[in-house]
């Protein structure tokens, strides 16, 4: 498993477009959908939030919610960055989608900032980015996980 800082030396032009999709800062949404596992196995869908800080990805959830029930029992989600269309004119300029697999790591209550909850740092496996080539005529998915690098794919 890897900290975000890692990825970002490992494969950096495709943590970056990752980050891009993923992060408010550089202009993503603010809400993300995770998965996490329930007591019986089953998957569960939660929006969540999500930001960069300290070399770590990171997100929190409301005190006793479900997901971190799930989490702190069964560590291991999947994170996806909100979902837009590609721009009609310009679909080259699309910032893609993001997706982040890994292990969640229960660091303690959320920082005093006024809004009680649990923090999580994400433990990295996977890394996929699905975008437009430069030429925005084709779809292309970047993927990054332990041991094997980077792939890329692009279909019409």
């Amino acid at each position: 498993m890897a900290s975000w800082s890692e990825i970002e030396q490992q494969p950096p032009a495709l943590a970056a477009r990752a980050r891009a999709a993923l992060d408010t800062a550089a202009g993503a949404r603010r809400h993300k959908t995770i998965a996490t596992l329930r007591a019986d196995g089953s998957p569960r869908i939660s929006g969540i939030e999500c930001w960069f800080e300290g070399g770590e990805l990171r997100f929190g959830s409301m005190p006793g919610s479900l997901k971190s029930a799930d989490l702190r029992r069964d560590p291991r989600f999947a994170l996806h960055s909100p979902t837009i269309d590609p721009p009609g004119e310009s679909p080259a300029g699309w910032v893609g989608e993001a997706k982040i697999a890994g292990r969640a790591v229960y660091e303690g209550p959320l920082p005093d900032d006024g809004l009680p909850g649990d923090l999580f740092r994400a433990d990295v496996l996977e890394v996929v980015w699905t975008g437009m080539d430069q030429t925005g005529t084709r779809l292309a998915v970047e993927s990054w996980h332990p041991g094997r690098g980077v792939t890329r794919l692009e279909r019409d």
